[in-house]
């Protein structure tokens, strides 16, 4: 094995400087930068599609059923989740029990609790990045490489959002 992969975590500027090299391949291949949020719309109008053959009449819907750009973030947001887990098995790391912050803060101690809690953020968290027109990596990662006006103010709404929630969760 190479080294690190079977490290318990990377480094971050390692791992920063490796995201920010995908911007290029991505760009210049198929036209579109890192983001993760259009995946899930991408899916959701393709299973609706086979129900409901009219969603491709509704234009949000259709502008996410073709094309490479549509299927690099499905590929990617894959990607993700399968390169977690193989890290996480290479790596030896094993997460056993509860985080402390759910059983503290929210009181959650069953896995049906802390799995519908979980889903329900999950939403909100991908209702709030199409709303934004993008989630962190597609406004932090590629839409601040691009100096887009509109990813700095993201980014700093992201960041004083999640300093607030950390700020309320410790009175707790």
């Amino acid at each position: 094995m190479p080294y690190g992969l079977r490290d318990k975590a990377w480094s971050p500027y390692a791992a920063g400087v490796l995201i920010g090299l995908l911007q290029i391949p991505a760009f210049l291949l198929i036209n579109t930068a890192l983001g993760a949020s259009s995946s899930y719309v991408t899916v959701a109008a393709h299973l609706v599609s086979l129900v409901d053959p009219a969603v491709s009449g509704i234009k949000y819907a259709a502008q996410h059923l073709e094309g490479a750009k549509n299927w690099w973030q499905v590929a990617m947001v894959a990607g993700i989740a399968a390169g977690a887990f193989i890290s996480s098995r290479l790596s030896g790391v094993r997460r056993r029990g509860f985080s402390p912050v759910w059983t503290r803060v929210v009181g959650l101690r069953s896995l049906a609790g802390r799995t519908l809690m979980g889903v329900a953020g999950g939403f909100v968290m991908l209702l709030g990045a199409r709303i934004a027109d993008g989630c962190t990596s597609g406004h932090g990662i590629s839409g601040m490489a691009q100096l887009a006006v509109g990813s700095f103010v993201a980014v700093g709404a992201m960041f004083a959002g999640g300093i607030l929630v950390a700020m309320m969760m410790k009175r707790l």
